[in-house]
């Protein structure tokens, strides 16, 4: 059975740090793309973060560019999401995904959740002014 297990989530003050971690069981995703997305109640799952395989390429929601960076170790199957300088409005469940296909489809597309076949259960961090 595959898990994406997140941890490391909490309550911050503003401009403090968290650093998220998604341990993946059950299978490899060394090949795959995999990302975080982030969620409020009421509200859409948002994109955050993605990183493809190897790590050379990363993208990012302009919200979170220059404080947050992602970063994987396929030896540990483990994704990996430092949050720097947070603010209120990070406050969300943060939620990792990954990609059953390792065809290349381009930044627009790992944007998008219907890219993503693997769904963590969420880690929720807060983030107090």
């Amino acid at each position: 059975q595959v898990q994406l297990d997140e941890s490391g989530g909490g309550l911050v003050q503003a401009g403090g740090s968290l650093r998220l971690s998604c341990a993946a069981s059950g299978r490899t995703f060394s090949s795959n793309t995999m990302g975080w997305f982030r969620q409020n109640p009421g509200e859409e799952r948002e994109f955050v973060a993605a990183i493809n395989w190897s790590s050379t390429n990363t993208y990012y929601a302009d919200s979170v560019k220059g404080r947050f960076t992602i970063s994987r170790d396929n030896a540990k199957n483990t994704l990996y999401l430092q949050m720097n300088n947070l603010r209120p409005e990070d406050t969300a469940v943060y939620y990792c995904a990954a990609r059953e296909k390792t065809t290349y489809s381009g930044g627009y597309y790992y944007r998008k959740r219907f890219e993503y076949d693997y769904w963590g259960q969420g880690t929720q961090v807060t983030v107090s002014s």
